[in-house]
């Protein structure tokens, strides 16, 4: 008996001790708070990361944006500035096909002396220009007759005309009105590459980026409608320069930044290695409680009860801990112009930040004060997901409804994800005016139809769904107030650490018949009374 009840007191104070917050463990053993002082430099160091990188990106985004509009206003004649829907701008007849065309080639073959940035030709290895390619696509075989509601056409594209840009500069006119003038024209191709280099990361002190520009300016005459659209797309790809000098700090700087990655790495290792062994460890103190559970009372541990066991916080952090050293690498090889996944690194490191600031909500939630948005959330959520659910179909119809009836008359209504973004505004209430007034009513059978579309839809979804979802949350708070007021349903777990004995012993083979299930809010149990339980 002194054995059990030695064993049983063992029990009870490991299982208090793994509950205690970590300004308890420390009052109660002494024992500093490692993770704690872990997770407060990760989150210093991981902020101070992304900022330094965030700034960096910027430049970079900044630049090829500036370069894209720079090439538009060289490249296409009579640009604006702005781009006109989703092309840059269109001609609407051939004698302007023809100028557009020419003054594409001949912009090209004067680059050097029109361009006030640092860009150029690119060339081959062995030192000879990249040509420019002007690309044809028509249909093989057509003869179209509007006038007599006739045509014979081969709906099969062929490919013709690619030359290189010396040949345009020498005699641009060159057998090019058969390009522009025949019917079964698609569209017309011109690809070149060229080269720049970013020279505002000198200004932060950091090495600057070589870069090959992809270009591809596209006459589309798909439609075929007596309106040539014309866009200029780019493609930017960096790399590191083959021969520089430098005067500055800038490469010193460099490896500053490669040394400061460095050890956010070994943070974030040190951060996900504590964090599995605190898992490790709740794993072994439930069997030890399953095991004492079983022995002593033929019972079994409710789910509940388990996932007290299991920190879904501990989870949170490792995953955000891999991201974070994912992305330190990928930062890495890009300060050391190795990679130039710029995109990619910032997904990895803005996602780590993210939940790295979330995992902060776990030590408010030792405060009871503080712990109420946690416990609303965990109380909510499965009735909200299964709402959602529901809502979800009726919201899919409506997007699907108004793609097909309104999308050719409705520029919000154009793509099945454009629907679903503008609909989700209206829940929101933004831009409803906007939407109802750029309808064209030229068709009124589908005037008529938007009107009952758009007002059903704005009635159900922010005077019925959305009073429903926040009414759900709403009921989960109160019913988390009133737990707090009141006190949480006691489960086995809590009943132990009270040193309660009125568990029910069950015959062997009654479980399932006996088994009586908890109320789900045990589980906030941990957050709410189990501290003040401790205390006591």
């Amino acid at each position: 008996m002194t054995q059990d009840i030695i064993k049983e007191e063992s029990l009870r104070d490991d299982l208090r001790y793994y509950f205690m917050s970590p300004c308890e463990k420390y009052r109660a053993r002494r024992q500093i708070p490692w993770k704690l002082g872990v997770q407060i430099l990760k989150i210093i160091m991981i902020t101070t990361q992304l900022i330094l990188f965030g700034l960096n990106n910027q430049l970079v985004v900044s630049y090829k944006e500036e370069n894209t509009i720079a090439l538009k206003n060289l490249f296409l004649k009579d640009y604006s500035g702005v781009d006109e829907d989703d092309y840059s701008i269109a001609v609407y007849t051939q004698q302007g096909v023809y100028d557009s065309l020419f003054h594409v080639l001949d912009q090209y073959s004067q680059l050097g002396r029109l361009s006030v940035g640092p860009i150029s030709y690119a060339e081959n290895e062995d030192g000879s220009l990249l040509p420019l390619v002007v690309c044809k696509h028509y249909y093989k075989r057509g003869s179209i007759q509007p006038s007599d509601e006739a045509y014979d056409i081969d709906a099969q594209l062929e490919e013709a005309y690619q030359f290189e840009w010396q040949i345009f500069v020498t005699s641009p006119y060159i057998h090019f009105t058969s390009v522009t003038s025949s019917l079964r024209l698609v569209d017309i191709k011109i690809t070149f590459q060229l080269k720049g280099i970013n020279l505002q990361t000198v200004r932060s002190r950091e090495l600057p980026d070589c870069y090959s520009f992809y270009v591809t300016i596209t006459f589309d005459n798909q439609c075929h409608s007596g309106k040539v659209k014309m866009y200029l797309d780019m493609d930017a790809l960096s790399s590191a320069c083959r021969d520089w000098k430098i005067s500055g700090t800038a490469q010193k700087n460099t490896h500053y930044l490669l040394v400061f990655d460095g050890f956010v790495i070994l943070v974030c290792l040190t951060s996900a290695v504590l964090c599995t062994r605190s898992i490790i460890l709740a794993v072994r103190l439930l069997q030890r409680f399953a095991r004492f559970f079983h022995e002593n009372y033929n019972r079994k541990v409710c789910e509940d009860d388990q996932r007290e066991f299991l920190n879904g916080w501990y989870l949170l952090i490792i995953i955000s801990d891999l991201l974070a050293i994912v992305g330190s690498i990928l930062k890495m090889e890009i300060q050391a112009k190795s990679l130039t996944s710029y995109d990619v690194c910032s997904i990895f490191l803005g996602t780590s930040t993210l939940m790295v600031w979330v995992g902060v909500i776990r030590y408010l939630g030792y405060f009871q004060k503080y712990n109420v948005l946690i416990l609303t959330m965990k109380a909510a959520f499965p009735k909200v997901l299964r709402f959602c659910c529901c809502a979800g179909m009726i919201y899919l119809g409506y997007t699907f409804c108004g793609w097909i009836v309104l999308g050719p008359y409705h520029e919000k209504f154009e793509g099945l994800s454009r629907v679903a973004e503008c609909l989700f505004s209206l829940v929101n209430g933004d831009d409803m005016f906007t939407t109802f007034a750029q309808l064209k009513d030229k068709n009124i059978l589908v005037w008529l139809f938007s009107r009952a579309y758009l007002y059903s839809f704005i009635s159900l979804f922010i005077y019925m769904v959305l009073s429903l979802f926040i009414a759900l949350i709403t009921d989960a708070y109160e019913t988390i107030k009133n737990y707090q007021k009141d006190g949480f349903p006691l489960t086995d777990l809590h009943k132990f650490l009270r040193e309660q004995r009125d568990f029910p012993f069950v015959e062997e083979g009654s479980q399932a018949d006996t088994y009586v299930g908890f109320s789900t809010f045990c589980c906030c149990k941990r957050y709410g009374n189990v501290t003040v339980m401790l205390k006591k």
